[in-house]
């Protein structure tokens, strides 16, 4: 919840302010009763002067005394939830409190929000009583991933007769995260990931240092059977042997940002469909207990994870899923031409498991990609067909098989490479992947 924060009363343009918030209404009752006043001059009429003095200074008696209204009131915003995938709605819930010993009038509440979001909402508020309290609720909805704004909450003040309208603003924003669409994958069995965690959970020694090779001091709750008595006897104290160390398996995921990768553009293009792929498998690889990388073909990572990655089990899992929700929820198009920084990254040691998200490749970026399968324990390559995308669904197939040439390199480099088509649901073809991965590794072992 945003701190309460008090509607902003100082003088800032004295009568000029409050003549500016004049209404229709108000602007012409003023001048009406300038023109009766100036006709009865002309026409030496005391009875119009009168009715037009009464016209003219009612606007100004209703400004003045609505400028001068000092209402103390608190506002508030709360998002439920903050962060939503893209096309789920989010419900603003806003609270007014009448921290003052007046009641107030009727009170017009609006909340700013960006057009992406829907209209700007508007709310009546009825006489709110000395420390009374009203709360209000919308709801906002995206297509399209991003951070968006909510606020300044505006207050709009009004005079019985309409005559005048002020507008008090908070200062308090808040921000909604749209993160992308993920879908639920199944588990299945792709190569490189049982070398730690995962379906393998193998465990190794931890050989990096010398402080890993000898035992360490006894701690409340070790067990017993785990006292290493030759180091008791030569340190005088309860010695025990260190646990092996897990080595946790390693997944990378590779978003292809390229600008001239992708063609079309809102909620139902190619590169918002690879973004999507590319949270779902990170959020599967997390829950299944991997360390988790994001990189992008700029050879850039997420700020702040560690150097194999994102890890963690329960509360630590949700973190790192929400932190590389929200990279996601604003990446972009990158104004690189190709994947050779990535190639760099991803050259400098076994990556584990790598899970690649690539849009339209020519001879070239195809190479590379080849080359880069030689750093992992497996690799999984899911290539945009740019036709598809491009071509409506009524449109005679484009000639040509380049699109099919660039998967052969990928498999004869050692991918399972699978081709995306406009509408693939990437649950299905995660299961795809997974099968052709388990007819190489039967064809494989028929071979041996």
């Amino acid at each position: 919840m945003s701190a309460p924060a008090q509607a902003d009363r100082e003088e800032t343009g004295g009568i000029r302010t409050a003549l500016a918030g004049l209404t229709t209404r108000g602007r012409s009752f003023l001048a009406a009763g300038i023109a009766a006043v100036i006709c009865a001059y002309i026409l030496g009429q005391a009875d119009l002067r009168r009715v037009g003095l009464l016209l003219a200074v009612l606007p100004l008696i209703c400004a003045t005394v609505l400028y001068r209204t000092r209402y103390r009131v608190a506002g508030s915003r709360r998002l439920s939830p903050s962060r939503v995938p893209a096309g789920s709605e989010a419900r603003v819930h806003l609270r007014m409190d009448n921290v003052s010993r007046l009641p107030t009038g009727l009170l017009m509440l609006q909340d700013r929000v960006p057009y992406v979001l829907g209209p700007r909402p508007r709310f009546v508020l009825d006489r709110v009583e000395p420390g009374g309290r009203r709360e209000v609720s919308y709801r906002v909805r995206s297509d399209l991933r991003g951070r968006y704004p909510l606020g300044p909450l505006q207050l709009r003040l009004t005079d019985p007769f309409g005559m005048c309208e002020l507008t008090r603003a908070f200062s308090t924003f808040d921000t909604l995260t749209v993160v992308p669409r993920v879908e639920p994958l199944p588990p299945i069995r792709i190569g490189g990931e049982a070398k730690g965690y995962g379906d393998g959970r193998q465990r190794s020694l931890a050989l990096a240092g010398e402080d890993d090779v000898i035992p360490r001091g006894y701690r409340h709750g070790d067990d017993l059977r785990r006292v290493h008595w030759r180091s008791t006897a030569r340190y005088g104290e309860l010695m025990v042997r260190r646990e092996e160390q897990p080595q946790r398996a390693r997944c990378t995921v590779l978003l292809d940002t390229r600008g001239g990768a992708y063609e079309g553009a809102g909620p139902d293009s190619a590169f918002e469909w690879a973004v999507s792929g590319a949270a779902s498998v990170l959020v599967h690889m997390l829950e299944r207990g991997f360390s988790v990388r994001l990189l992008t073909d700029t050879g850039s990572s997420v700020p702040g994870e560690g150097a194999d990655g994102f890890a963690g089990f329960g509360q630590e899992s949700a973190e790192a899923a929400g932190l590389l929700m929200d990279t996601l929820a604003v990446i972009d198009h990158s104004d690189g031409t190709g994947l050779s920084r990535a190639y760099d990254v991803l050259r400098g040691g076994n990556e584990g498991l790598l899970v690649a998200f690539l849009g339209d490749l020519d001879e070239e970026q195809a190479t590379v990609a080849a080359k880069m399968r030689q750093r992992s324990g497996g690799a999984v390559a899911f290539v945009l067909d740019p036709d598809t995308w491009v071509r409506e669904p009524t449109d005679v197939p484009a000639p040509g098989n380049a699109h099919e040439e660039r998967l052969r390199m990928l498999r004869e480099a050692g991918w399972t490479a699978v081709g995306v088509e406009r509408g693939a649901s990437v649950t299905e073809l995660w299961r795809q992947a997974g099968r052709e991965r388990t007819g190489l590794a039967a064809l494989g072992g028929e071979a041996r």
